[in-house]
């Protein structure tokens, strides 16, 4: 009853949005109306396999956008991709640094070891969950390091898409997917392939499995020049709402009592990364030729899910703010413990 109460919410929010003529109405409104009624005390409630599926959807229509033509022009910009990944490990290394000097005093009854992981794993870009995981078993408090990425992403997906409205830059760079009709029995086929991909990252116990599963099926499938069916667009917005309440209903009346300051800190800070983001992703596109606007969506700190959900819905270069996304997401899974052992070790040695 509280997972089908959260949904009607969500729906009402959803519907209120598309009347206001907000950006990416189905997710923000949800998210938004989701978020409020959870710290205000309201039993909201989020149903894992609703958001599982949503995932799987989005993560399919995304990789519908991978023709040929496209993934070529995406693998000649590799630098590219390459650059906003040192970019993003870079930033979350001195997020982390200045969370741990703004809050030595604050969690002093923390242990050296603690404090820096805690304050590490907080600030890293991408992979919340699974680095709020790594962050346990450094023994950090996971309280804060999930409260730092939860805020993160919610203010980034709020804000983006409405500077977006603002900055008039929808549809500009549209890249349409190479198939745009729904064919039933494509769609079925589709769904069979993307869900055995999705089962199968899941077996081998990868991150984000029903996203990225699915979209790796679904882009294997539309490089080689295999069309089967496009999404529905009531699909596609029932997907959005589920992610929007799954992002939603983590902003309960306990997180707003966890560490005031922490969270204000991550706030502010958050803001600042937007900001210099915006300046990385002005220079990115001088470079590269892509608008501005796909490149900040493509190098925003937000989540894989919502900034490429935002790209979509604004038609903003789907294929290369996924394909900056993804590789992000990759590298700092790949990276960021390696590189938190490597770099505890040298202040551990010094007495830091």
């Amino acid at each position: 009853m509280r997972v089908l109460l959260t949904l009607v919410l969500a729906f009402v929010a959803a519907r209120l949005c598309v009347w206001l003529h907000t950006p990416i109405p189905w997710m923000i409104g949800p998210l938004v109306a989701t978020a409020l009624a959870s710290v205000l005390g309201a039993p909201t409630a989020s149903w894992i396999p609703l958001r599982n599926t949503g995932q799987w959807v989005i993560a399919t229509a995304l990789g519908l956008y991978f023709t040929p033509a496209v993934g070529a022009a995406v693998v000649g910009l590799w630098w590219a991709i390459a650059l906003g990944i040192a970019w993003a490990l870079a930033l979350g290394f001195g997020f982390g640094a200045w969370l741990r000097h703004v809050h030595a005093t604050q969690l002093e009854h923390l242990s050296p070891e603690q404090l820096r992981s805690t304050t590490y794993f907080a600030g890293a870009i991408g992979g919340a969950s699974e680095m709020t995981l790594i962050a346990e078993r450094h023994g950090a408090r996971t309280d804060l390091v999930a409260a730092a990425h939860s805020l993160r992403v919610l203010l980034v997906t709020v804000t983006i898409p409405f500077a977006m409205q603002a900055w008039g830059v929808s549809g500009l760079d549209p890249t349409p997917p190479g198939v745009r009709e729904v064919q039933a029995g494509g769609l079925a086929l589709l769904g069979v392939l993307t869900l055995a991909g999705a089962l199968v990252m899941r077996r081998l116990g990868r991150a984000n499995p029903w996203f990225m599963g699915s979209l790796v099926v679904t882009m294997v499938l539309t490089l080689s020049g295999v069309t089967l069916s496009a999404i529905p667009p009531a699909l596609s917005a029932a997907a959005q709402l589920v992610i929007g309440v799954s992002l939603g209903v983590r902003f309960t009346p306990a997180f707003m009592h966890t560490a005031p300051r922490w969270l204000g800190s991550v706030a502010g800070a958050s803001v600042f990364m937007m900001v210099i983001c915006a300046g990385f992703a002005w220079l990115l596109a001088l470079a590269t030729g892509l608008h501005p606007a796909t490149m900040v969506l493509g190098t925003s700190p937000g989540g894989i899910a919502e900034m490429s959900i935002t790209a979509k819905v604004l038609q903003l270069g789907v294929p290369m703010v996924t394909a900056f996304q993804v590789c992000r997401l990759v590298a700092v899974l790949i990276l960021a413990e390696p590189v938190f052992r490597w770099w505890s070790a040298r202040q551990s040695t010094t007495g830091q």
